[in-house]
C-alpha cells in the first residue's frame, strides 16, 4: 500500500507540475530542493507515474555513491509499500536487485557510465535524473555530457533532469539547454527550521591535515565537542569527520558515552547503513558520518551536527605520479549542508569545530574534481565515446590540458589507446571492467600470467586501499583479507568475485590491440618468455602480489638506496612509513618490506615538506619482475654527461630513473663530450672559470656598454653567456674534459671573441669604455666599471686645472669622481668636479691641510698645477 500521507508531506511536491511541464516542452530540467523536500524519492516516483499521477515511465536515477542508491531505492520501495528489486530497484558495482517490473532503477554514477558505454540510447528508459549534481563528481559530470550527446544525435525525446540541494543552477541550466537557450530552473522550497551555530575551536593550535594525515589533537578535540554536546543538548548527534580512520578514532575515543555510537561511511556494512537510515529506537544515538551524510542521506532523529571542518578529496601529482585522496578544508556550502541536517526536523544546533574568524576564508564551493582529480579513467571513457580530446562533450569544465595529457600517456602505455587517442578493442574491453585502467590492465595481463582468480584477488585489494591495520606488505594484507571477518573482508570477497567473473569473460590475449611497443600494455613476461602464458600459475602470495601490482603500477617499481628507502622509476624517491598506533604488524620498522632490493609500490603519498614519497602499500618483487612490468621503461643507450667535477661517458641500461647496469663507453661522440662539459658549466656556473682581475674588468667594461649603449655590444650577464657559450668558448670546451681544464682557460682571451669585430665597432670599445682616463698630473688611473656608474679613484692634488669631470660612453655618461687624500683614502665623491671645486673644495681643504702639511692646498685649485707628490718634491721639480 502506497504511504500517501507521508509522500504528502514532502515539500517537492508543489514544484512536480512546473517540473513536468518542464519535461514535456523542452526535455531538460534543473531541480533545486533542499534536503529533506522528497526530490530524491518523490520525484522519480511521479516521473514514473507509479503513484497514479501521469503515464507509466522507465527512470533512471543515478546517485554519486553506493550508500546513497541502496538507501534511495530502500526508501522509494518503502513508500509505495514494497521491497526493492520490485517496482524500485538499485544497481551498484557488484549488487543487483531490480526486475522485469523494475520501473525506478537507482544506480551509481558509475554504473550509469558503463550503461551508457555499451547502449547509449539507453532503450527503454524515458527519464535520467542526475541527483546531488552539486557535489561535482568526475563521474556525474561525465554521464551528464553523454547523456545531453545523447539526446542530441539519437533520443531526443529522452528527458534530463539535474536536481540538487544547492547547486550552480543557472551554470547547469545553459549546459542542459544547449543551443536552445538555458533550461528551466524549477524550484522546491523546503521546510526548514533554526540552526544556531556554536564556534568551537581548539584550545590550542593544531597541524593542518596534509594528504590522508589529520593531527590527533583535532580529533582528541572533536571527541570531547561530541561530549560536550551530548551534555548540552537533546536529539541524535552526527559528527562529520573526513574519512573511515578519523571515524574509527573518534568511535574509540567516544567509548562510555550514553549513547551509541554508528559509524556511516561508504565501506560500513549494509546491515549497519539500514540501522542508521531506519532512525532509533529510543536509545540516544552519535551518528560518526563521512560526506556522504550531507545530502545523499537523511539521518532521522538528529538534532545536533558536530563538524569538524574537513573532508576527503581527490589529487593528482602528476610530477611524482602519485594520485589519491588528501584532507582538504570543507566549503563554506558543504558547511551549510551540514549545518542543515540539524534542523531537517525541529530546530537545532552546529557546533563547528573552527574560530568564527576562520569560516571566511574558507572555499565558497568545492573543487570540481574534473579539475584536480586524476583523469585517466576519463580519458578512457571518452575515447571510447569516441571524443579523445572530449573537445565536443558539454562540461561545465573543461578538462586541464595537463592531466589529459598525461592520461593520455599511461592510456598509450597500458595499450588502451592507439597513438591517436582513440580506444582499442583493448581499452574497451578495460572501460567495462568498471575499475580504473591501470587496474584493468593488471587485472588482464595479470590473469594471464596467475590466473584470474588471484589477478582478481589482488585487483580487488588494490581497488579499495585495506585498512590500515592490515599492514603495508600488499602480500601479508591479502592473506589478512582472506581469513578475515570484518567489513573490509566481505566487500573484498565480493568485489574479487566480480572481477573475476568480468576477467574471465572472453577477450583479447594480453598486448594484442596496443599500441605496438614492447610494454604497451603486453604481457608481464620478457621477449624470450612471451609465449608463456600462465607461467606464474603456481607461484607464491608474494610473487603473484607483487607482479600484480608492478602491473598496475609500472612506473612505481622501486629498488632500495637504502634501509627504508627506495627510488622508484618515475624519479620520485620513496620511503617505508614509520610504525605507530593503528600501523599494524607488517608495518613500520618491522615490515619485511625494509630489506627488499626491489619493491612495487601500490599505495603512496607525500608527506609536508618532503621530496620523497611515503610508501603506504607495497609487495616485495624482483629485478626480472619490475623489468618485465615496466618494459615500456626499459631503455639501454650512451650516456655522456658531467659528473663530480669531470666528464663521465658510459653506456647505460635505464629502468625509467633506476639505473640497472653501466660501462665505460671507450669512444663517445665528439659532440656529446662538448655538450657534457657545457653541461657541467651551466650546472656548476661561470666560477668553474679562471677570472683574472683584467678577465674581470674586461666583462665589467662590457657589460657597461651593453647597458648604456645597446646593440651590437653583447650581453655579458652570467645567463647570457653561458646561452652563448659556444661562441666564445667554443674551441676551450673541445678540448675540456674535467673541471682542471676549465680552470686553465683565460676567460678575458675568450669574451674579447664577443666583441663586435665583424662590424667594425670593437675598434671604438676602448673609446667606449677606456680601461684607465689620463688626468691632469700625468697619471693613467683605471677606472672601474663594477658599479652602477664608472669610478674613478684618484688623488684629489692629481686633478687640479680640471674644470669639468670626464665622461664616456661617447660622452653620454659622467664618471663618479672618488677624490682620495694623500694617504689613498676617501675624500670626497663627485660627478661634477666644476661644483665640487667652488662649494666642496674649501672644507675638505680645511680639515685635511693640518693633516697633510706636506702636500699642496692652493686656495685656487683650478689654477694649481696638478701633481702626485708633496710640495717639496713639487718645488725641485
Amino acid at each position: 500500500m502506497i504511504a500517501r500521507d507521508a509522500l504528502a508531506q514532502l515539500p517537492v511536491r508543489t514544484a512536480l507540475p512546473a517540473l513536468r511541464e518542464a519535461l514535456d516542452g523542452a526535455g531538460t530540467a534543473v531541480l533545486c530542493a533542499p534536503p529533506g523536500t522528497g526530490k530524491t524519492t518523490l520525484v522519480p516516483l511521479e516521473l514514473a507515474g507509479l503513484t497514479g499521477a501521469g503515464p507509466l515511465r522507465r527512470v533512471l536515477v543515478a546517485e554519486p555513491r553506493r550508500i546513497a542508491a541502496r538507501a534511495a531505492a530502500r526508501r522509494m520501495a518503502w513508500l509505495l509499500g514494497g521491497k526493492t528489486g520490485e517496482q524500485v530497484g538499485f544497481t551498484v558495482r557488484g549488487e543487483r536487485r531490480a526486475g522485469p517490473r523494475t520501473a525506478v532503477e537507482v544506480v551509481t554514477t558509475g554504473v550509469l557510465l558503463q550503461r551508457l558505454q555499451r547502449d547509449p540510447e539507453l532503450a527503454g528508459v524515458d527519464v535520467v535524473v542526475l541527483d546531488e549534481c552539486h557535489e561535482r563528481h568526475l563521474d556525474a559530470d561525465t554521464c551528464a555530457a553523454f547523456l545531453l550527446d545523447v539526446r542530441e544525435t539519437l533520443r531526443p525525446e529522452l528527458r534530463l533532469v539535474a536536481a540538487s540541494a544547492t547547486t550552480d543552477a543557472q551554470g547547469w541550466a545553459r549546459l542542459l539547454g544547449g543551443s536552445e537557450g538555458a533550461a528551466q530552473v524549477v524550484e522546491a522550497a523546503g521546510v526548514s527550521h533554526p540552526v544556531d551555530v556554536v564556534w568551537a575551536p581548539p584550545e590550542r593550535p593544531v597541524r593542518p591535515a596534509h594528504g590522508l594525515r589529520v593531527d590527533p589533537a583535532l580529533l582528541t578535540h572533536v571527541a570531547g565537542v561530541v561530549r560536550r554536546a551530548l551534555r548540552e543538548q537533546s536529539g541524535d548527534v552526527l559528527c562529520f569527520l573526513p574519512g573511515v580512520g578519523e571515524i574509527g578514532r573518534v568511535a574509540g575515543q567516544l567509548a562510555g558515552v550514553d549513547a551509541e555510537v554508528l559509524q556511516v561511511h561508504g565501506r560500513a556494512p549494509a546491515e549497519v547503513q539500514d540501522a542508521v537510515l531506519a532512525g532509533g529506537d529510543g536509545v540516544r544515538r552519535v551518528v560518526l558520518a563521512t560526506s556522504v551524510a550531507e545530502s545523499s542521506l537523511t539521518v532521522p532523529g538528529v538534532r545536533v551536527v558536530v563538524d569538524s571542518g574537513l573532508a576527503r578529496a581527490p589529487r593528482t601529482d602528476h610530477a611524482r605520479g602519485l594520485s589519491a585522496l588528501t584532507t582538504v578544508r570543507a566549503s563554506r556550502a558543504a558547511a551549510r549542508q551540514r549545518a542543515g541536517r540539524a534542523g531537517r526536523e525541529a530546530p537545532g544546533v552546529v557546533y563547528r569545530c573552527w574560530a568564527e574568524g576562520e569560516d571566511a576564508r574558507l572555499p565558497a564551493f568545492p573543487e570540481p574534481e574534473i579539475k584536480v582529480a586524476d583523469l585517466t579513467a576519463f580519458a578512457l571513457q571518452t575515447a571510447c565515446w569516441g571524443d579523445p580530446a572530449a573537445t565536443g562533450l558539454a562540461l561545465l569544465d573543461p578538462p586541464p590540458a595537463g592531466a589529459l595529457a598525461a592520461a593520455r600517456e599511461v592510456l598509450t602505455a597500458i595499450g588502451a589507446v592507439d597513438g591517436d587517442g582513440r580506444a582499442t578493442q583493448r581499452g574497451a574491453r578495460m572501460a567495462r571492467m568498471g575499475v580504473h585502467p591501470r587496474l584493468a590492465r593488471a587485472l588482464v595481463d595479470g590473469a594471464a600470467e596467475v590466473g584470474v582468480k588471484r589477478a582478481a584477488e589482488v585487483v580487488a585489494l588494490l581497488s579499495e586501499e585495506p585498512p590500515r591495520a592490515y599492514g603495508d606488505d600488499l602480500a601479508a594484507a591479502w592473506r589478512t583479507a582472506r581469513r578475515g571477518g570484518d567489513g573490509y573482508a566481505a566487500r573484498w570477497r565480493q568485489e574479487a568475485r566480480r572481477l573475476a567473473s568480468v576477467g574471465a569473460e572472453p577477450g583479447l590475449a594480453p598486448g594484442s590491440g596496443g599500441s605496438g611497443s614492447p610494454g604497451a600494455g603486453g604481457s608481464a613476461r620478457s621477449d624470450a618468455r612471451a609465449g608463456a602464458a600462465g607461467a606464474h600459475t603456481g607461484a607464491s602470495d608474494d610473487v603473484v602480489a607483487g607482479l600484480v601490482a608492478a602491473l598496475a603500477f609500472p612506473e612505481r617499481v622501486a629498488r632500495a638506496r637504502s634501509a627504508g628507502s627506495y627510488l622508484m622509476a618515475s624519479g620520485t624517491g620513496a620511503e617505508l612509513a614509520g610504525g605507530g598506533p593503528g600501523a599494524g604488524p607488517q608495518a613500520g620498522d618491522g615490515s619485511r618490506l625494509r630489506d627488499a632490493a626491489w619493491l612495487a609500490v601500490a599505495v603512496a603519498d607525500r608527506p609536508v615538506a618532503s621530496a620523497s614519497a611515503r610508501v603506504r602499500l607495497a609487495a616485495v618483487i624482483d629485478e626480472e619482475t619490475a623489468c618485465a612490468a615496466a618494459r615500456a621503461l626499459h631503455s639501454s643507450g650512451e650516456e655522456v654527461g658531467w659528473s663530480d667535477g669531470e666528464v663521465v661517458a658510459r653506456t647505460v641500461t635505464r629502468l625509467g630513473a633506476i639505473e640497472l647496469a653501466s660501462r665505460p663507453l671507450a669512444a663517445p661522440d665528439p659532440e656529446l663530450l662538448r655538450e657534457a662539459v657545457l653541461s657541467g658549466l651551466r650546472r656548476e656556473g661561470l666560477g668553474l672559470l679562471r677570472w683574472s682581475p683584467a678577465a674581470q674588468a674586461l666583462r665589467q667594461r662590457m657589460a657597461f656598454v651593453h647597458r648604456e649603449v645597446g646593440a651590437p655590444w653583447p650581453d655579458v650577464s652570467d645567463a647570457a653567456l653561458l646561452a652563448r657559450a659556444w661562441d666564445w668558448l667554443g674551441v676551450e670546451l673541445g678540448r675540456a674534459r674535467r673541471r682542471a681544464d676549465l680552470e686553465r682557460i683565460d676567460s678575458g682571451q675568450a669574451l674579447n671573441r664577443l666583441l663586435p669585430w665583424a662590424t667594425g665597432d670593437a675598434a671604438r670599445f676602448d673609446a667606449l669604455a677606456p680601461e684607465r682616463i689620463e688626468v691632469p698630473s700625468g697619471s693613467r688611473i683605471r677606472v672601474d666599471y663594477g658599479g652602477e656608474q664608472p669610478v674613478l679613484a684618484v688623488k684629489l692634488q692629481e686633478l687640479f686645472g680640471w674644470q669639468e669631470s670626464p665622461r664616456v660612453a661617447d660622452g653620454r655618461v659622467p664618471v663618479l669622481v672618488h677624490l682620495l687624500s694623500p694617504a689613498g683614502r676617501p675624500a670626497a665623491v663627485t660627478a661634477d668636479l666644476a661644483s665640487f671645486w667652488r662649494d666642496g673644495y674649501r672644507s675638505v681643504r680645511a680639515e685635511l691641510r693640518g693633516r697633510y702639511p706636506k702636500h699642496p692646498w692652493p686656495e685656487d685649485p683650478t689654477t694649481a698645477e696638478p701633481t702626485r707628490h708633496t710640495s717639496a718634491r713639487l718645488k725641485r721639480g
